[in-house]
């Protein structure tokens, strides 16, 4: 399911950048292709609909992204056992010397 939302995440995300891109804020971009009357969509209507998509896209990612945290792999196994909980976890750490190390007797030297 998490793999299924993240390609979702990646398409809503390519869709979104190209909406934005295709738009512009003075009302240019692709809305000044279509300035003929015989177009069935004119200027302004095609400025609302990129601008709609991009509201609709916008909150589509965010909405997916909040459900790809609840679908997470991994999610509760780090968060119901820890290893102070946990009888049965291995202690990895070395026990602390129990007294002053003896000190180690210089090498002979060889003549």
């Amino acid at each position: 399911m998490f793999v299924f939302i993240s390609v979702l995440i990646l398409v809503v995300c390519l869709l979104l950048a190209l909406v934005v891109l295709v738009q512009n804020s003075k009302g240019g971009g692709l809305a000044a292709n279509f300035q003929s009357q015989s177009q069935i969509m004119g200027v302004r209507k095609t400025a609302d609909f990129l601008e709609k998509a991009s509201w609709g896209l916008a909150i589509a990612l965010l909405v997916l992204c909040l459900t790809a945290t609840i679908f997470r792999p991994g999610r509760h196994a780090n968060q119901t056992q820890g290893t102070e909980l946990n009888p049965n976890a291995v202690n990895t750490t070395m026990p602390a010397p129990k007294g002053p190390a003896a000190p180690s007797a210089p090498a002979p030297i060889k003549q």
